[in-house]
């Protein structure tokens, strides 16, 4: 069975997705077999197959661990059709559209988790590493029962938790104290860091404030990662308008290199050692 961690986060945009292709990127050229998994993604910009559909964000990440882009991957993806309404692919494969609180009452906890937990056992029996992305925020109080992709996937998957937050959003400190908060309390024992994203300035300036946060929690910052400038298409639910991504030859050359750049200035910011340490 595979080793696994999990990059969650303070909030949409705190940059889990980015993150967790880098680290694709980082093990694969390490010498592992890696792949990624998320397992529901709510996104309208996906990567069809012949005979499936998953989010774009996990099949870049499956480029970047150098492995096959699978449904495994995105076992349940949600397409937003306005309304509340999403249409469910699950699998690969279009399942039906569904209000939010049908999907929260009747689906996700029964079929989904189940559904999910399938997907995570299948990729790590074929891979040594498997890297889980989180959605949104673990601390999203009236949701949490409900919440198949953040700690209930990492306790049921044993995967470590790293938490990220952006700090060029203002508030950085308050919000990864105020996530721990809320999470409850058996899963705030997996939370065993955090990552600073998107730092502008120098980095001595936030120490005096990574020794209150360690005295606050208990827990160590593992990196601060500076803002950085590439073309890897986002995700589409906090506003911004992603780039449409051709998968052709040229354009996956482009992503693959821009994969490498923003690899290398994670691992020159994160404690990769104890990144490795912390996978089991």
């Amino acid at each position: 069975m595979a080793k696994s961690l999990m990059i969650q986060g303070t909030s949409s945009g705190a940059g889990k997705t980015i993150l967790v292709t880098a680290l694709c990127r980082i093990f694969s050229d390490l010498g592992y077999t890696v792949s990624p998994f998320k397992s529901q993604n709510m996104s309208n910009f996906s990567y069809i197959e012949k005979n499936f559909e998953i989010s774009r964000a996990q099949a870049i990440q499956a480029v970047a661990a150098r492995t096959d882009i699978t449904p495994d991957q995105n076992p349940i993806l949600l397409k937003p059709l306005g309304n509340y309404r999403s249409s469910i692919f699950v699998n690969g494969k279009f399942f039906k559209k569904m209000h939010a609180s049908d999907y929260y009452e009747n689906f996700a906890l029964k079929t989904g988790l189940k559904t999910s937990m399938n997907s995570f056992n299948k990729l790590s029996e074929s891979h040594e590493i498997v890297f889980l992305e989180g959605a949104g925020s673990p601390a999203e109080i009236n949701l949490q029962k409900f919440d198949i992709t953040n700690m209930k996937i990492a306790q049921k998957t044993k995967s470590p938790v790293l938490l990220v937050t952006d700090i060029e959003r203002g508030g950085a400190f308050a919000s990864i104290v105020g996530t721990m908060e809320l999470i409850e309390k058996k899963y705030q024992k997996l939370v065993e860091g955090f990552i600073i994203n998107k730092f502008r300035g120098d980095i001595e300036i936030l120490k005096p404030g990574y020794r209150k946060l360690k005295q606050k929690t208990g827990l160590p910052v593992l990196g601060t990662i500076p803002m950085t400038d590439f073309t890897i298409p986002d995700e589409d639910s906090i506003g911004n308008s992603p780039k449409k991504l051709n998968w052709n030859s040229s354009n996956l050359k482009k992503l693959d290199s821009e994969i490498n750049k923003i690899s290398k200035v994670v691992k020159s910011s994160l404690n990769i050692r104890q990144v490795e340490k912390l996978l089991k």
